[in-house]
């Protein structure tokens, strides 16, 4: 019962609560390995998160970033669970 859901865990500059985006697994895999080159060269990446939708990231505004295990009942940016807040009612 491997039901284990990735997240990319983002500290921007200027500080405060971290950015988390839940990833697809595709998006997992595929970050798992471009994460230091993204970070290295202050470039920009489209991770795919498990809605279907990716985000665009900016990582010369990125401190640090990891890949991180989201806990089971997680709502983050991303999330596949139905919206129930937000402009899309």
């Amino acid at each position: 019962m491997s039901d284990s859901k990735r997240a990319l865990v983002l500290h921007v500059t200027g500080g405060g609560e971290p950015i988390v985006f839940e990833l697809s697994e595709d998006g997992a895999r595929e970050l798992e390995e471009k994460l230091p080159d993204l970070l290295g060269s202050a470039a920009v990446g489209r991770p795919k998160l498990a809605n279907g939708s990716t985000v665009t990231v900016n990582f010369s505004h990125v401190v640090t970033a990891h890949l991180d295990v989201l806990p089971p009942m997680t709502k983050v940016y991303g999330s596949d669970h139905a919206r129930k807040h937000g402009f899309a009612n």
